[in-house]
């Protein structure tokens, strides 16, 4: 038995709920949402967000690479050409969070050893570990910002999650990009 098939039971479960209603194509609430992989790291449990009411995007320390801005700017795009949001702007949310596994990529042995295994550029991989939440989230908040892909359409905010008390603290409050003209 697969560790999957418990989930694809819970599928069924899911399909089979009466009433069950077809999300819309764009988040009801406007926010997208980027943060951690990290199973402790659930925006669904520890935000409460329900089906069809935000986009989530989870990678390894919930760090902005050059391919999650362009998803942001895609997902802005789409919404903006569908005249979905009557003009409303989408609203990035960043949130890292405490204990992060990321922070392996500050020990120097660790790293080297990846970068043999995978070819990954150590250079890269010490910008990416998570050793400061607070720092890391404003570095990815400002990264973001500063994007020729930003458009005035797009805020950005940036929050740290602390496993311990369960508790979202915001650290860079919604910003608008550094944008001359709006696109």
């Amino acid at each position: 038995m697969s560790a999957f098939d418990e989930f694809l039971q819970r599928n069924r479960s899911f399909a089979g709920t009466p009433g069950r209603q077809r999300p819309p194509l764009m988040a009801r609430s406007r926010l997208f949402v980027v943060t951690c992989v990290d199973s402790r790291v659930e925006p669904a449990g520890f935000l409460g967000i329900g089906l069809g009411e935000a986009f989530v995007l989870r990678n390894p320390g919930g760090r902005l690479t050059d391919t999650v801005i362009a998803d942001i700017a895609l997902i802005s795009f789409i919404g903006e050409v569908m005249g979905i949001g009557e003009g409303l702007p989408l609203e990035v949310a960043i949130i890292h969070h405490t204990e992060c596994g990321m922070g392996f990529l500050a020990d120097d042995g660790f790293r080297h050893e990846f970068s043999a295994r995978t070819g990954i550029d150590e250079g890269y991989l010490v910008t990416q570990a998570v050793t400061d939440p607070e720092a890391t989230v404003r570095a990815d908040v400002e990264r973001l910002l500063s994007s020729p892909l930003t458009t005035a359409r797009i805020i950005v905010s940036g929050h740290v999650f602390n496993l311990e008390t369960g508790i979202v603290s915001t650290v860079v409050p919604a910003t608008a990009p550094h944008v001359a003209v709006a696109r």
